[in-house]
């Protein structure tokens, strides 16, 4: 049964690589796609923009559509979906045909990730639930940590969609994987579309979302201008940075284990306070410590690691909160992930293009990340004071219901 269960986890990790692969590569590639297509770079980065909007609206949507069959069904098809879109994006002959492709190729994306979660989660040991969901998103940090700089090595020598052929073999192998490893769970979620809506009635989710937009962001204040920050600061060549972001890559692939357990030990919302307190701490003395080599590599690991143990834990926390509606609260906080993405980039630009300089960024981030922190105090002061007004209520409907018994007369035989 243990030997079932780990080669299912990794199964999930073979469809985290395959995406963490697809989602960063692009990054790296802009210069290649923009000269064989005849565009400029900005307009080649708006391709990155189209696989966000892309997994923002697959998410919620796909899971939805899905969520009354089997889980192992669920997980295929999304497979399916992305190892066909990946493959429209390797042989997209124009550029509005590309945009379209990664459109697509963003839709299971969140979708992949949110049943995922539940199902790592159902096939964990109690007690160790967050620990199985991170081995799912070590998967995204091993394509950081190799997928993604072979990836842009072979684009940058060879030819760009080699790269995307490399996703789709990925994608060919999760599906093995899943088909032969995973076992058949039923289906557990039967609530009606309107009834798992419900649950973003509640106050709750939103802080969640609120925590993971906002928060997640503080990350990507600092990796989307990191490639400035280590050559203009820092003083790095531009051909070691494939060499950093292996290091990042790798904070990310230790900080995803070290999360999961911190999870497990001191609960989600726990983990996720002090986690993001951290990076705050982190981005700011990034600020400081970047103009020595050295000591901005130790932190741009460390920044690495952070960012990422904060994966199980948000995943755990929204599946916790969202009884009955798991699969599509999972999946909809990585759509809260992607636009993270998009907020982080965006904002940590601003004081950039105001001449602030390539260190900037970190105090945009520093304050975002505090800001997901105080989300994350706002949602453990509500569940207390919940739990505190259950625990009230329910002494009291013991005795009512014990009088009312008690009044009750003897029954006649």
């Amino acid at each position: 049964m243990q030997a079932t269960v780990k080669k299912s986890l990794i199964a999930l990790l073979f469809g985290g690589l395959g995406i963490g692969i697809t989602e960063f590569v692009m990054m790296g590639l802009l210069e290649e796609i923009a000269g064989d297509l005849a565009i400029d770079i900005p307009t080649a980065g708006h391709l990155i923009a189209a696989y966000a909007v892309g997994v923002v609206i697959g998410a919620p949507l796909l899971v939805v559509i899905a969520g009354k069959y089997p889980p192992k069904r669920i997980l295929i098809g999304l497979m399916v979906l992305f190892t066909i879109f990946n493959a429209f994006t390797a042989f997209a002959p124009s550029y509005t045909s590309l945009l379209v492709s990664r459109v697509l190729a963003g839709l299971p994306h969140g979708a992949f990730f949110g049943v995922g979660s539940v199902v790592a989660s159902r096939l964990a040991q109690p007690g160790k639930e967050a620990q199985a969901i991170s081995i799912m998103f070590a998967g995204l940090t091993i394509a950081n940590l190799i997928g993604v700089p072979l990836g842009t090595y072979i684009g940058h020598h060879f030819i760009w969609r080699y790269s995307f052929a490399i996703v789709v073999l990925v994608g060919i192998i999760t599906l093995l994987s899943l088909k032969f490893w995973m076992p058949d769970l039923p289906v557990k979620q039967a609530g009606s579309v309107k009834t798992q809506l419900r649950f973003f009635k509640r106050r709750e989710a939103w802080l969640i979302v609120g925590m993971i937009a906002i928060g997640t962001g503080g990350l990507f204040s600092w990796y989307s201008y990191i490639s400035p920050l280590m050559t203009k600061v820092a003083g790095f060549s531009e051909s070691s940075m494939t060499y950093i972001l292996m290091l990042a890559g790798l904070g990310m692939f230790v900080g995803n284990l070290v999360g999961g357990r911190l999870a497990d030990l001191v609960s989600p919302a726990r983990a996720s306070v002090m986690l993001l307190m951290v990076m705050a701490v982190a981005l700011v003395a990034q600020q400081y410590l970047s103009v020595y080599p050295i000591p901005s590599l130790v932190m741009t690991f460390i920044l690495g690691g952070v960012a990422f143990a904060l994966s199980a834990p948000i995943q755990m926390l929204m599946i916790n909160t969202a009884k009955g509606s798991e699969m599509l609260a999972a999946s909809v906080s990585q759509a809260s992930f992607n636009i993270g993405n998009a907020l982080g980039a965006f904002l940590g630009g601003l004081p950039i293009a105001m001449g602030y300089g390539y260190t900037s960024p970190e105090w945009v981030g520093a304050a975002m990340a505090a800001f997901g922190a105080l989300f994350a105090l706002a949602f453990i002061v509500r569940q207390a004071r919940q739990n505190r007004i259950q625990s009230v209520a329910l002494p009291h409907t013991h005795r009512v219901v014990a009088e009312v018994t008690e009044g009750e007369p003897e029954p006649v035989c």
